[in-house]
């Protein structure tokens, strides 16, 4: 089956800030390249090989990186939005351009271990219009619940419900027949979740969902930021786009790891960033340029590009914008966020008492 790949790339990413106010989210180092390079490695393996980026927030970075995706593989089309038209509106923008059937719609902040051939396949023999990938988590509360019956059809199409019926959500992942893409709304915003799927399972149109067991996580989070990419450094979720072999930790070039420093957890350490002595980095993504001093602890924690971390300081659920420094014995918990350019004074901020 031929089939061409729609990527939505145009959301601000706002939850991600401030990582986000310098970079698109499916843009950010994630495991040694961007995050969309994973995605696109899965696509191109799957055999699919024409690939649209629907983009609006810094679409530069997308072009100047990807280009017309020839050294990847593939061949890549722009659709730039100048003002954001929704996960449905840019779907539709995209019809135009495609050449097949059957289409493959991605958010651009899901990592998905979905095998992409066997989706297909159950879509075609399902005779479905519409197949949704499905994953099942612990909170569905803050995604879309979907309800399926015995045959695996869709009933029900919740997003973000407050009161979800079940733990089985929208994974972010939609084949598409054709006629589909041609009856959603043009020249308007449309919402793909909260408007399209709804009205087409009322009409009774054939939607399904597949539900494979597979590695699924959102990244809009920093938390799931950092863990998904621990898990691909680690070769828990899959991806043919690290820069070298799993493990517990990816050290790129130019990066300088002192011999009684400890790093692990998945922890990706950037190009040209430093990790002195006597530190302890666990399950962290530090971008290029990044500074841990001699002692410091560092977990779960993001450090943007050239941002410094002093002696001693303590870093947990941190994250730390470009070129900002964190003095020494500073200590950051529990989802603190630092500005870019931001200096933090040598012990000017605690998160617990004195012992």
């Amino acid at each position: 089956m031929q089939v061409d790949a729609v990527i939505l790339v145009g959301g601000l990413g706002t939850r991600l800030r401030p990582l986000t106010l310098s970079a698109p989210k499916p843009m950010l180092p994630t495991a040694g390249v961007p995050f969309l390079a994973h995605l696109l490695s899965r696509i191109r393996a799957s055999g699919i090989e024409h690939v649209l980026l629907a983009t609006s927030y810094q679409a530069a970075i997308f072009t100047d990186y990807f280009g017309d995706g020839r050294r990847f593989g593939l061949e890549i089309e722009y659709l730039h939005e100048d003002t954001p038209m929704g996960t449905g509106g840019a779907i539709r923008n995209a019809a135009e351009h495609l050449r097949f059937d059957t289409t493959l719609v991605f958010n651009g902040d899901s990592l998905s271990g979905v095998d992409l051939r066997a989706l297909l396949d159950y879509h075609a023999e399902s005779a479905a219009d519409v197949t949704v990938s499905l994953a099942t988590v612990s909170d569905p509360a803050a995604y879309g619940c979907v309800v399926t019956d015995h045959r695996g059809r869709v009933t029900a199409f919740l997003e973000k419900s407050p009161n979800p019926p079940g733990n089985q959500i929208n994974a972010g992942l939609y084949a598409l027949r054709r006629p589909v893409l041609a009856a959603i709304p043009a020249g308007r915003p449309v919402s793909l979740e909260r408007e399209v799927l709804p009205q087409l399972i009322g009409s009774g149109t054939p939607v399904f969902g597949y539900a494979g067991d597979s590695y699924w996580r959102d990244i809009g989070q920093p938390s799931d930021f950092v863990a998904a990419s621990a898990d691909l450094v680690r070769g828990i979720a899959p991806s043919a786009a690290l820069p070298g072999p799993p493990g517990e930790a990816m050290i790129l070039g130019g990066a300088a790891v002192d011999d009684l420093a400890k790093i692990g957890g998945g922890t990706t350490v950037g190009a040209a960033a430093v990790i002195e002595s006597g530190a302890i980095v666990d399950g962290c993504v530090l971008f290029e340029g990044a500074r841990i001093s001699a002692g410091a602890i560092v977990r779960r924690s993001v450090l943007g590009f050239g941002a410094r971390v002093g002696r001693g300081a303590h870093l947990e659920d941190a994250v730390l914008g470009d070129r900002s420094s964190v003095g020494v014995g500073v200590e950051l918990l529990a989802g603190a966020r630092v500005w870019p350019d931001v200096v933090l004074a040598d012990h000017s901020v605690r998160f617990s008492s004195d012992t």
